[in-house]
């Protein structure tokens, strides 16, 4: 029997969550949860900045986190963040620093991912998941719209208003008037109308709630006798009733409501009220599941080696017409250079290698938009487009990865001198240069090799003798490394031709 312990960290805009779940014969079943209220989102100011109280409380959180999980092998771990750390212009320092604390890499996911994780998780507790089921989850700084059949997500939205920022912004110091409440309720329905209209014509058959308002809200209606079991219409107006008539968050006086939720309880009502009106509801049912549930199928889903991310490039190929027997064959080659420069690429699980023989699938995506300048358009794609099971941070080396290709490799000069991205840049560089001609040839009589600070590339002198074209572009390739201070040496000799995936 398969027994093994994974870790998902949400770094969410209210909280941060750990959830650890053993492995039992492919089913997770929850083991152990530790959640810290951060309230990161009520530290960022009006000009996106996260202030350095909520920085200290995140990083505080993240190291009690540390002490659990620290034994843990990184590939049983994965730590993602969502909304507050999208937007904040300072997220990148904030980043270095947590992951310093926590241990291990956080991943910054886009909205959709998010969505699609939750649905991930929230189908794993449903009764019926076979069902066509709109999922709604409210968190702190965004709120994510599913429908969802299956295990399989339908539609897929992110909404830029969660019950933190709506507290903050129409709830001044937990006041609730007639005339804040109706404000926000407003808000939050002209954000939802963006995508009424779509998600009523695709439909679904029950709805759930998920996360922190979600539950909140359903355990105040249940516990109060407001409602007869989940979040309904009529529980939510007795409940907003009460909410005026105590004119505070302080002065409520309800079963089930506890502390940590008081500060954000009126922005994640008037929410929950603006989806019930805009998308006509009448009953919501509520789920424990939510977005470190999906974080922990996904990461059990890349320990089978049924990788998300590998079924996004396939579908990312076709989608935009890539000449898929010329993406495989650089891919090959790249990887056979890798091989020889780094020996721990022979493992088909090495990151750098999937990174290089992603970057290689896709590299050509572009072309689909124009032939000119066809790697800046692949990269732009790579770099914003929705790609299931991606983070954003993925995306950003894939398109960096993508963008250096061809070209003049002063425009990633940015790139830390000591980053891996050299060496993948370097073999997808070569692998496109020698695969030109597009002539199926396979992996070509070329050998890379570690010297000193830079690399030498030793080419059969027969071969290379044929080809005056690609002695051309690698003399260029030449030129192009030494002007930024990667140098990259060329050297011709006579050997006997051979293939360079057996070095």
């Amino acid at each position: 029997m398969n027994r093994e312990l994974i870790a998902a960290i949400d770094l969410g805009s209210n909280s941060f969550r750990l959830q650890i779940g053993r492995i039992v014969n492919d089913q997770i079943y929850p083991l152990d949860g530790i959640k810290e209220a951060v309230r990161l989102a009520a530290g960022l100011s009006p000009d996106r900045m996260l202030d350095a109280a909520a920085q200290f409380r995140g990083i505080s959180a993240l190291r009690c986190f540390n002490e659990r999980i620290r034994d843990y092998p990184p590939e049983a771990v994965r730590a993602v963040a969502t909304n507050t750390l999208r937007v904040a212009k300072n997220a990148p320092h904030f980043l270095v620093q947590a992951e310093a604390a926590l241990g291990f890499p956080i991943e910054v996911i886009a909205g959709r991912e998010e969505a699609r994780l939750i649905y991930v998780g929230v189908a794993h507790t449903l009764p019926n998941p076979h069902k066509q089921q709109l999922v709604v989850d409210i968190g702190g700084g965004s709120t994510e719209f599913v429908i969802g059949k299956s295990f399989k997500p339908i539609a897929l939205e992110s909404l830029y208003m969660g019950c933190v920022s709506f507290s903050l912004r129409h709830f001044p110091n937990g006041r609730v008037d007639k005339r804040g409440l109706r404000e926000a309720e407003l808000a939050a329905q002209r954000e939802i109308q963006t995508i009424t209209h779509a998600y009523r014509e695709i439909g679904w058959e029950e709805a759930v709630g998920s996360s922190g308002s979600a539950k909140a809200l359903v355990d105040i209606l249940e516990l109060n006798g407001l409602s007869d079991g989940g979040i309904t219409r009529s529980g939510l107006e007795r409940l907003r009733n009460l909410m005026l008539k105590a004119g505070s968050v302080d002065a409520l006086q309800l079963e089930g409501l506890r502390p940590d939720r008081l500060p954000v309880l009126p922005g994640g009502f008037a929410i929950m009220w603006a989806v019930f009106q805009e998308l006509g509801l009448e009953r919501m049912t509520f789920s424990e599941g939510a977005l470190r549930l999906g974080v922990l199928y996904d990461l059990l889903g890349r320990y089978h080696h049924h990788d998300l991310r590998d079924a996004t490039v396939s579908a990312f190929g076709e989608r935009y017409g890539v000449d898929l027997a010329h993406a495989r064959e650089v891919a090959a080659t790249a990887r056979a250079f890798l091989l020889q420069i780094d020996p721990a690429a022979a493992d088909e699980e090495n990151i750098d290698r999937r990174f290089l023989e992603w970057a290689a699938r896709l590299h050509e995506t572009g072309v689909s938009v124009a032939h000119s300048s066809y790697h800046k358009h692949s990269a732009y794609i790579l770099g914003n487009a929705d790609m299931p099971g991606f983070s954003r941070m993925d995306q950003g080396r894939l398109a960096r990865i993508v963008l250096a290709h061809r070209g003049k490799l002063a425009r990633v000069v940015g790139i830390d001198p000591e980053s891996a991205d050299w060496r993948l840049i370097l073999c997808l560089r070569l692998a496109v240069v020698v695969h030109r001609a597009r002539d199926g040839r396979g992996v070509p009589p070329l050998r890379l090799k570690r010297e000193g600070r830079g690399y030498v590339a030793v080419a059969d002198s027969e071969w290379l003798r044929n080809l005056p074209l690609t002695a051309s572009a690698l003399e260029e390739e030449e030129r192009q490394w030494q002007a930024i201070g990667q140098p990259l040496k060329l050297r011709v000799e006579r050997a006997p031709a051979r293939s360079a995936a057996g070095v």
